[in-house]
């Protein structure tokens, strides 16, 4: 949408169409009273692409509404950078990624209570879960059926997730009946966000149905240069779109949602952030806040592969399976069923690599395909895959400028491995991974290793897990939540020292959670709604 004819004063101005972004935008302007302004720096959300499940194979690996970002140097990577693919469209990353419905463990949200940030316990936002849910199986206390975020089942899943989960089931990790319920730890089928085997992106779900309402502006294509900020209050929104430089104004809150890099970056732009950082790029110091771009976490994944005689249960490059995809392409378009409805990942588990521990540290997410450096190296023939991520990782990054040009991709350093106990605890579980992968159930589809590894020698193992693990999408915790020094927003999610300017995004979690990020970003995004409708009632 353009920004001719266009009021240029907001209620609110909500800075990227993402997971939260897109719930903000759409609860704010269910009240006609209330004019909001939303912003994304991609363009729409109607590609085939997107729609399509089975698209995002596509999108991941390329620059295809994906920002695909790299990051430093990684010393715990023997010096690789790492790639950093994030949504650039409407619905920002639940537009291209593989649609998994993970809320996470109780634990994670009760730790973040126990730091000070109050009504984040786990029973405080399990309602703002089950408000989105519009789940297509599950009906309990834990799930709601009434939202707008459709969560189904994989509607056409390999034979071979059966054969996987039975292999778990023999290494001692029994089948879960909901990992988003009482009890995560288990075997499972992941649920998608998925509609008429659609995907159902935030955008889908919140966004576009509501285009129409007359209170609701939403422009595409347009960076956001800086947030207008006088006397320690944000006034408004600078951007460009277009060409052309406009600045809209903002009656009431600002709201950042653009994401773990992007949300960092624009606060420093703003000259919100830590002084030498701001000094170092030539920029104005408005508020000087140390934690901003501080505290990066994210999923370090680690991927074994092996080839597969299997040609009729294994997605691959083959003549035989190029006319089958050929085929489901005009089944999915006649129908929306069939093989351009699977999301990729189809089952996985959640498990422990100690028994005395608590909570599971590391969940597994298995493939009918190769996975090969995200999907960047193309592999003929076929196969299947099992990523092996580490949940709760000590290590810590940051984001910084790479200069003072908001069109410039800011510096992403994760400092994977930097604890040198995460690289211990993803060892022990790239043995069990080994195990399942192993077992019995998968041995009829199992043929030659991609990677061929001794299992027992551990220094194989690690120079290996060093060589090809990276990021399994989910960068959190640039600007956290919190009240101690490093601490970027308060618990209701206002930015310290700046009246007017909230964050809502991942960037807000003090810690990572156990689980895949999507679905905890949306619940922030309605939870940052309720709070912004809260505050507006109280004047």
């Amino acid at each position: 949408m353009s920004t001719e004819d266009m009021n240029d004063t907001f209620d609110y101005i909500v800075i990227g169409g993402g997971s939260a972004g897109c719930v903000i935008a759409s609860r704010l302007s269910e009240d006609p009273a209330i004019s909001v302004c939303l912003i994304e720096a991609g363009g729409s959300d109607k590609s085939v692409l997107i729609q399509a499940p089975v698209g995002m194979v596509a999108m991941l690996p390329t620059r295809i509404n994906n920002w695909a970002f790299e990051t430093e140097p990684q010393p715990g990577l023997n010096g690789r950078r790492g790639y950093q693919p994030r949504g650039k469209t409407l619905g920002g990353s639940s537009s291209i990624n593989a649609m998994l419905y993970v809320r996470g463990h109780r634990q994670d949200y009760d730790q973040w209570a126990a730091l000070g940030n109050q009504g984040w316990s786990y029973d405080e936002v399990l309602p703002y879960f089950i408000k989105s849910e519009r789940n297509q199986r599950l009906n309990d206390a834990y799930h709601g059926q009434h939202g707008p975020l459709s969560v189904a089942e994989v509607s056409c899943p390999s034979a071979l997730n059966a054969a996987f989960i039975q292999a778990a089931g023999i290494n001692g990790i029994q089948r879960s009946a909901d990992y988003n319920g009482a009890r995560q730890e288990g075997a499972f089928m992941y649920q998608v966000t998925q509609h008429n085997g659609e995907r159902c992106s935030a955008a889908k779900a919140f966004l576009t149905p509501n285009l129409q309402r007359p209170n609701l502006k939403v422009l595409t294509s347009a960076t956001v240069e800086r947030v207008v900020l006088n006397a320690a209050r944000a006034t408004g929104v600078q951007l460009r779109q277009g060409g052309k430089r406009i600045v809209l104004k903002v009656r009431h809150e600002v709201v950042l949602s653009a994401g773990s890099f992007g949300s960092p970056q624009l606060l420093m732009l703003s000259g919100i952030g830590p002084r030498e950082e701001l000094d170092k790029h030539g920029i104005a110091i408005n508020h000087e806040l140390p934690g901003v771009g501080e505290n990066l976490q994210d999923h370090i994944d680690y991927v074994y592969t092996y080839l597969s005689p299997d040609k009729a249960n294994t997605f691959g490059c083959s003549p035989t399976f190029s006319w089958k995809m050929l085929k489901a392409m005009a089944q999915w378009k006649r129908e929306r069923k069939g093989l351009v409805t699977s999301p990729f990942a189809e089952s996985g588990a959640f498990f422990k690599s100690h028994p005395d521990l608590e909570v599971p540290d590391l969940q597994l997410i298995f493939v009918p395909a190769i996975v090969d450096n995200h999907a960047r190296n193309l592999r003929l023939g076929h196969g299947f895959s099992c990523h092996l991520t580490l949940l709760r990782p000590k290590s810590r990054g940051n984001v910084r400028l790479a200069s003072a040009d908001p069109t410039a991709a800011p510096l992403i350093d994760p400092r994977f491995f930097s604890a040198p106990e995460d690289l211990e605890v993803l060892m022990r579980g790239a043995d069990i991974q080994r195990a399942i992968l192993d077992a019995a159930p998968l041995a009829p589809y199992r043929g030659k290793p991609l990677y061929a590894l001794a299992q027992h020698d551990r220094k194989a193992v690690e120079q290996d897990i060093r060589n090809r693990a990276d990021t399994q999408y989910h960068p959190v915790g640039t600007c956290k939540m919190g009240h101690d020094p490093l601490a970027v927003v308060d618990d209701q999610l206002r930015v310290h020292g700046i009246a007017g300017l909230r964050v809502a995004d991942a960037s807000i979690m003090p810690t990572l959670i156990g689980g895949n990020t999507n679905a905890p970003s949306i619940m922030i995004g309605e939870k940052a709604a309720d709070m912004l409708l809260r505050s507006r009632r109280e004047g």
